[in-house]
């Protein structure tokens, strides 16, 4: 690891996990100082890279915590840091606060309006449309009289989709979305939703597994220049078709960069952005599922693979020389053991995978998001915690 150095502002992360962690490491090994402002049982809080915790007592409360400990007054000595924000909690800060953080911060060149809209699933699927980029059917339903526009011979089954993620997550314990199969399955799961005050749209499920979905990556300068581009594909989720990733490919897809290109340029994409397309097997065409302003569960994957975005992004940002990132290594895997056992077994149950298929899948060497021999309490102390409490409660 690099030292620290006064010519390299220090880096402030906000939120995340898989993704702050693995920009932690990376960060620090180019001698940044990183603070890491996480919950305190954050995988990402145990490295022995990060600089310093500024933990987040509260998950609910991230914002005035982060509205206390940045504009507060409190840590004068982080003024001049660079920003990233690794949730959406972070990204909706950021946006929120711009023009009172860009006085003492290093921030993106992101537009704070268009960053919150591509929060807002609603107007995603809105600014696709308008730059010719294919969508799932939808429906949005923000009270009780859409619900009564809801034709009970809607073809099932049928995501119930949140407009704002992180709002939704709070809301239902960490769960991304619903998927329905009945009609009386969805009315509940709809209720349930305004009930807590938030709006959802009902999509479409594009059939299909999930090595069907790919993403592009890219950051635009203020200028409109890309700095870089990247694209890669999902080989199993868990839950399937509507869970996190739990085996990553690198790849470049043509197809899906050029379907990212035409959303970010309609849109007028400052700053980081990424999509998510799945392809349509109805159509053959790519219709979007998801947009993120912000680095993703997946970052790992990139760095091993030369694609060092972060370190890109805040040479460019703190004024340092931009490296150029013109190529990336194809076909490496990021691999979560644990989830993507449970998916071998939910996949198996269903007669859509062996063992013998599962195990050529895995035992092959893999980037790791959590594990690595020179940094290994992220891995330890999460599972350590997790056994002592359950060795404390089964004593009880």
């Amino acid at each position: 690891m690099n030292a620290p150095t006064n010519a390299r502002p220090p880096l402030i992360i906000l939120g995340g996990s898989s993704n702050a962690l693995a920009m932690c490491r990376n960060m620090a090994r180019h001698g940044v100082r990183v603070y890491l402002s996480v919950t305190r049982n954050n995988p990402a809080a145990f490295s022995r890279y990060s600089y310093r915790l500024l933990p987040v007592e509260d998950k609910s409360r991230a914002l005035d915590i982060w509205q206390d400990l940045l504009l507060g007054g409190k840590m004068p000595e982080l003024h001049g840091a660079v920003i990233f924000p690794c949730n959406d909690d972070g990204v909706e800060f950021v946006n929120l606060n711009r023009e009172a953080l860009q006085e003492h911060y290093l921030l993106d060149d992101a537009i704070s309006g268009l960053h919150l809209d591509m929060l807002d699933k609603q107007k995603t699927i809105e600014m696709a449309r308008t730059a010719g980029v294919g969508v799932p059917g939808y429906q949005l339903i923000e009270n009780a009289a859409d619900v009564q526009k809801i034709d009970p011979k809607i073809r099932l089954p049928l995501i119930v989709k949140p407009v704002h993620s992180h709002l939704f997550q709070k809301a239902f314990g960490g769960q991304k979305l619903f998927f329905v199969h009945t009609f009386e399955d969805l009315m509940e799961k709809v209720q349930a939703a305004l009930a807590k005050e938030l709006s959802v749209i009902l999509t479409e499920w594009l059939e299909g597994p999930d090595t069907l979905l790919s993403s592009y990556y890219t950051y635009v300068d203020r200028d409109g220049n890309r700095l870089f581009e990247y694209t890669k594909s999902v080989i199993r989720r868990f839950p399937k078709n509507n869970g996190q990733g739990c085996l990553h490919l690198s790849k470049w897809y043509p197809d899906t960069a050029a379907e990212g290109r035409k959303l970010f340029d309609s849109m007028g994409l400052r700053g980081l952005g990424n999509v998510e397309f799945k392809l349509d097997l109805k159509d053959n065409k790519l219709k979007i599922i998801e947009c993120n302003p912000r680095f993703t569960a997946a970052h790992q994957l990139l760095v091993s693979g030369g694609m060092e975005i972060d370190w890109l992004i805040y040479c460019h940002l703190a004024g340092l020389p931009v490296p150029k990132i013109e190529s990336y290594r194809q076909g490496e895997t990021l691999w979560f053991p644990h989830r993507d056992f449970k998916a071998f077994l939910e996949l198996r149950a269903l007669g859509e995978i062996t063992l013998g298929d599962w195990l050529g899948s895995i035992l092959k060497p893999h980037v790791m998001p959590h594990f690595q021999w020179r940094d290994p309490m992220p891995t330890w102390r999460p599972f350590w915690d997790s056994v002592a409490g359950r060795l404390a409660g089964s004593g009880r």
